[in-house]
């Protein structure tokens, strides 16, 4: 299969970028700017193609040129604090979709599985949310992602084209960029920093180790009918912050790490919204996904991977 990966140089997407090629499929990885590693590996089985979504000229032409079979898009303005600057965020997340479906019916490719968020939902209603939780984003990037949702079904309706949105969850692991739970605390628990945050602990909320979002995009992607065209794909657990504190200090012994209670923030005057569990049980039955990382596992597997990487740095510099 030849694969087109929007964002395919960040971090979900190089990963999935990584995955495909080792599973034989072609990945082609289009993006503004790359990891200079992406290509290790690959033996050619991944095409860097640099480009902008909000350039309807620049995927329509990667359309074109490489033509893939279907789509995986995870390009986008990401993040709670991104959406402080609205219209860039609406323009790059909604006009840059428009621009990809555009291209992919001028091409007739039929398939795009689109990386959606919990941010949709807006305050959890319940501990443990399926796809028909109500849809009520309170901040620009929840609200954009939910018009991508619904902007997939017009072009079902319009073209033909079958848009599958998978809602994740805080995604973490090795290559995570963000400097939020858990990698800030991770990366000052390895660097002997100390950290202390004076709120926080009592939020719980689904993280998603890379590794099984991967997997989830995959089974969504290789799924040969589909009865839904929303699924989660999370760990279907909500750990608080206050647990992954404390399992990273027994990770790293000795961190000097802590968090006081209550809600936590983006920043001092914006609070994340009531989150919990995304439930699975859709994904599981409809396309084999099985989470495979708790947050125990989780953490402990980007703590390993983070050391592995600053030994292999250290052996180099040798």
């Amino acid at each position: 299969m030849r694969v087109l990966v929007t964002g395919g140089g960040g971090f979900v997407g190089a990963a999935l970028v990584r995955r495909l090629a080792a599973r034989g499929d072609t990945a082609i990885a289009f993006d503004r700017g790359f990891a200079p590693d992406l290509e290790k590996g690959a033996d050619g089985r991944i095409i860097i193609v640099g480009g902008d979504i909000t350039d309807a000229f620049s995927i329509l032409s990667a359309v074109e040129q490489h033509q893939p079979d279907a789509v995986i898009h995870c390009a986008a303005m990401v993040g709670v604090l991104a959406s402080l600057s609205p219209a860039e965020m609406l323009r790059v997340n909604i006009g840059g979709s428009v621009n990809l479906f555009e291209a992919m019916a001028r091409r007739g490719i039929r398939r795009v599985v689109h990386l959606s968020s919990e941010e949709v939902l807006g305050d959890f209603l319940v501990d443990r949310a399926d796809e028909d939780h109500p849809t009520r984003p309170v901040m620009a990037y929840g609200v954009s992602k939910l018009a991508v949702e619904g902007l997939g079904r017009t072009c079902r309706a319009t073209h033909g084209i079958e848009c599958i949105n998978l809602r994740t969850s805080w995604v973490y692991g090795p290559g995570l960029p963000r400097s939020r739970v858990p990698k800030n605390f991770i990366d000052a628990a390895l660097a002997g920093r100390g950290l202390h945050l004076p709120r926080g602990a009592d939020s719980a909320i689904d993280h998603t180790y890379v590794d099984d979002l991967v997997d989830g995009v995959l089974a969504a992607l290789d799924q040969p009918r589909h009865a839904f065209d929303t699924y989660n794909i999370a760990s279907d657990s909500a750990p608080t912050v206050g647990r992954i504190v404390e399992i990273v200090r027994e990770l790293v012994p000795g961190a000097d790490l802590s968090i006081g209670p209550g809600r936590l923030h983006h920043r001092d005057d914006i609070p994340v919204v009531r989150k919990g569990a995304l439930a699975t049980d859709r994904a599981r039955r409809c396309l084999g996904y099985s989470p495979r990382f708790d947050i125990a596992r989780g953490l402990a597997a980007y703590v390993a991977a983070l050391r592995a990487q600053a030994f292999s740095s250290q052996d180099a510099a040798a």
